[in-house]
């Protein structure tokens, strides 16, 4: 068998990192110019915005683009590019990167972006503009070996998927994601990369639940016991569910938001709960909502009743066995780069949890290193930017030689 990460000379990898470097100060200027456009998930023009940019990108690299709205216009377009090599000459890869942020309109003025000291900040810098730009990077890096050509390369297509909705769970993106994820050899999902510079082999499962809770109303001071109290009821369903993060290993569950009641002296009868559970597996994820709806058939109050509906949920993104080969990969290039990386776990959920969950080799966390996520203090090392998108060119070239991954698609069922 090929030893993971030899499929790459060492001329190759000094190629590809001279043509990354070479392209920095263009990074940079997209990643300032991204970064000052208000894209948060529910700004489809702020967002439509930024895939402007994309699909421009992808067609500068040779790519067929394809630009599909959002049905019901609450979002912004997903943007496909697709990369197309000769038939039968390679594996049929998948990248995945999103263009929306978590930050409300106005955030790209109070917060510009800006570099000091080797750092960069703004809203998105590293969630996930300079990922996004990353695979754009690595993309001309592998064409500029193929002396322009996408046919030069070991590949019979590569497709990126830039969507404007991953942190809100994807509800516009994953119908498109999960049409082209079956034809597809491997994914590469293109978010920061953990602060200490690994990458993600595993994420939690998510289910994010409503619950609504039925009760009577009242008059508190004349007639109380004609009342069914839901605030009552939600606090003895919420002592129950945080109960359950010590059932299983590697489970949490969490009730963020309860909201009831509408005057001190009415007994309230309506209640909500959002609750966020997590599991590494999808037996575990499967056993604490079968736990919450067993909860939710007895809260503990005469004559409530409680309704339960799941607002978004992913399952797990499990490290799949063929995952570990490319994970693999990763490590033994990183070492040829010059440093180090290991796969590692998280809690977080990406569009990786979707093709994993198909059964689609997956490995995450692959842009460049920063943190502080959603918060003011995101932040990205700039010196990172370089060897992580060398890094990702070498991957997808090592991936495509691989003679393993070549077999993958013959040992499919039917």
């Amino acid at each position: 068998m090929t030893a993971p990460g030899t499929g790459v000379s060492a001329d190759e990898l000094g190629r590809l990192d001279a043509t990354v470097r070479a392209g920095l100060p263009a990074f940079l200027e997209a990643l300032e110019r991204l970064c000052g456009i208000d894209c948060g998930s529910y700004s489809p023009a702020g967002v439509n915005e930024v895939a402007d940019w994309v699909a421009g990108a992808f067609s500068d690299l040779g790519g067929e683009v394809e630009r599909r709205p959002d049905p019901a216009g609450r979002y912004g377009d997903t943007v496909i590019g697709t990369f197309r090599g000769r038939e039968g000459a390679g594996p049929r890869l998948l990248l995945i990167g999103h263009m929306d942020t978590v930050f409300p309109d106005g955030t790209a003025a109070e917060r510009p972006f800006r570099i000091e000291d080797g750092i960069a900040r703004g809203p998105g810098v590293t969630d996930m503009k300079s990922g996004l730009i990353a695979g754009i990077h690595a993309l001309a890096a592998l064409r500029e070996l193929g002396d322009g050509s996408w046919a030069a390369l070991p590949f019979e297509r590569i497709t990126y998927v830039a969507n404007p909705d991953e942190e809100i769970g994807s509800p516009s993106s994953t119908p498109h994601i999960r049409a082209l994820a079956p034809e597809a050899d491997a994914c590469f999902v293109l978010e920061c990369a953990r602060a200490n510079g690994d990458f993600v082999s595993s994420r939690k499962g998510i289910a994010d639940l409503r619950l609504t809770v039925h009760g009577r109303a009242a008059h508190a001071g004349v007639e109380p016991e004609r009342g069914r109290n839901t605030i009552l009821a939600g606090a003895r369903i919420v002592e129950r569910v945080h109960a359950l993060n010590d059932r299983w290993p590697g489970v949490t569950a969490n009730v963020g938001v309860f909201q009831s009641g509408t005057r001190p002296n009415v007994v309230p009868d309506l209640a909500s709960l959002e609750v966020d559970v997590r599991g590494v597996t999808r037996a575990e994820l499967e056993a604490a909502i079968a736990a919450i709806h067993a909860i939710a058939a007895e809260p503990g109050v005469p004559d409530v009743t409680v309704e339960i509906g799941q607002m978004a949920g992913w399952l797990p993104m499990e490290k799949l066995e063929r995952s570990g080969r490319l994970a693999d990969h990763v490590i033994a290039l990183a070492t040829r780069l010059g440093f180090s990386t290991l796969d590692v776990a998280t809690g977080g959920a990406s569009d990786a949890n979707t093709t994993s969950g198909m059964g689609v080799p997956s490995i995450d966390g692959l842009g460049p290193i920063g943190g502080r996520d959603h918060s003011p203090d995101e932040y990205l090392e700039v010196d990172s930017i370089v060897p992580r998108t060398t890094l990702l060119a070498a991957l997808l070239l090592a991936t495509g030689r691989d003679p393993v991954v070549a077999g993958w698609r013959d040992e499919r069922p039917g």
